[in-house]
């Protein structure tokens, strides 16, 4: 008797693949680029961080060099830093590099806070580079002419009979050549940016 083709499946008669599909192990994407981008975002932010470290401590320095020599005559008989050439070298020259880290800080403030820079991005590594370079040796020959005068006055009757004048003369011209420090390792930091822009096409080696 012949079985209709129903009942020979059902009697394992015939053979079909089966069904189900294969299942397959799935892996989740693995992204190499991204990890990469995010831990170079975190380090240009502390080295963005560093620099603004750098910038205050310089507009410190120079701001209370600035005051100090501003403020310094003390009485009638008392000498004016507005009498020495130098002395008002040392009062311009704090004032400029203290107003152009206040503009520094203000910038590295918005790049750590937007990942951008202020200017556009090749206009602000060549600014910061050539800037720093300028007021660095600026101020470093600002506080060079005041610290020749100051030392010429300490055999005069000017210190003698006004210490205090000569005194707080040390102090900003020191205050300054502090400034100089600061500004001199801004420098680096902003050199380093400007070698990785011409090499990489960045500010920051990714």
């Amino acid at each position: 008797m012949r079985q209709s083709p129903q009942a020979a499946l059902r009697n394992g008669g015939g053979e079909t693949p089966s069904p189900r599909p294969r299942i397959q192990a799935h892996t989740p994407p693995h992204h190499p680029h991204h990890f990469h981008s995010t831990v170079s975002v975190q380090k240009l932010r502390r080295f963005n961080t560093l620099i603004l470290v750098f910038r205050f401590a310089a507009f410190c320095s120079a701001a209370a060099a600035f005051v100090f020599m501003l403020v310094n005559p003390r009485g009638p008989d008392s000498p004016r830093w507005y009498d020495f050439d130098a002395f008002r070298f040392v009062l311009a020259a704090n004032a400029i590099v203290a107003v152009y880290s206040l503009f520094e800080m203000g910038a590295s403030v918005w790049e750590i806070s937007s990942g951008v820079t202020l200017l556009p991005e090749i206009v602000q590594v060549w600014f910061d580079f050539g800037h720093d370079q300028v007021f660095a040796y600026l101020l470093l020959s600002a506080d060079s002419a005041g610290t020749e005068l100051a030392r010429t006055m300490k055999g005069t009757d000017r210190c003698t009979s006004n210490n205090a004048f000569c005194v707080q003369t040390d102090i900003s011209i020191a205050l300054g050549f502090a400034g100089f420090l600061f500004l001199g390792l801004s420098s680096l930091l902003s050199g380093f940016r400007v070698v990785c822009f011409i090499i990489n096409g960045s500010r920051f080696h990714i």
